[in-house]
């Protein structure tokens, strides 16, 4: 089990059907046979085209930062000697595209508690099994600065480059991520913090009277009434 999930300003979301579990639009199945046919043409394994196809569709849009983290979640299974559909915990410290695929491939959801996104910026992920004991043995991969040197297009887009232009180079980049895969990855073993379950005893807000873990009030008051307002109630 992961560290517990760092606390983030809640948003409205869409609760329209997943992408990744509908027929995408014409549009999109236009990119996504350019998609197949380049992966194709590259010889790309036929399971991380699969990963690349349902990523894309979750995602809505192709990026470079999903095309990367589906070879940064496919070595981190391969280095943990793990599969999909195992209970793995994923931390990601970006909230940038890598999320998506760890969603997607593995099932690690902010909701199941199986996935922890840091905002550090560093486009990198850490998995690691269950352990009934403090700590949990896991791997943590991460894209190499070194590494991407070699690959002018990539090293482009991950240092935000002055002139880079992500729709006039977008193809060139796509066929550099492929043809790079794994290269330009590297990781670490690592040991990750397990914390024991707590129990809670909820609480109302003195302010909005809604129900809380009366562990998160601040004064009294929960955080959606303090430190992390985010909206104001208006006239219906």
């Amino acid at each position: 089990m992961p560290p517990p999930l760092t606390r983030v300003k809640r948003k409205i979301v869409n609760l329209s059907p997943v992408p990744c579990f509908s027929m995408p639009p014409a549009s999109s199945r236009s990119t996504e046979e350019k998609m197949t046919a380049l992966m194709e043409r590259l010889g790309v394994d036929p399971r991380i085209q699969d990963y690349v196809t349902r990523s894309i569709r979750f995602h809505t849009h192709p990026a470079p930062g999903i095309l990367i983290s589906v070879f940064m979640v496919d070595y981190a299974l391969e280095l943990l000697g793990a599969s999909p559909g195992e209970r793995l915990y994923a931390v990601c410290e970006t909230r940038k595209c890598a999320p998506d695929p760890i969603q997607v491939i593995l099932g690690c959801t902010a909701g199941n508690k199986g996935l922890q996104v840091l905002p550090i910026g560093r486009f990198a992920l850490t998995l690691n099994r269950p352990s009934e004991g403090p700590t949990s043995d896991g791997v943590r991969v991460y894209v190499d600065p070194a590494k991407v040197a070699e690959y002018p297009a990539i090293r482009a887009w991950y240092t935000n480059a002055p002139g880079f232009d992500k729709r006039e180079q977008e193809g060139p980049l796509f066929d550099e991520i492929f043809r790079a895969g794994r290269r330009i990855l590297s990781h670490k073993r690592v040991r990750v913090k397990v914390p024991g379950k707590e129990k809670w005893e909820a609480a109302l807000c003195s302010c909005c009277g809604e129900m809380v873990p009366g562990d998160l009030l601040e004064d009294g008051a929960c955080m959606g009434c303090g430190s992390l307002a985010y909206y104001e109630e208006i006239s219906p």
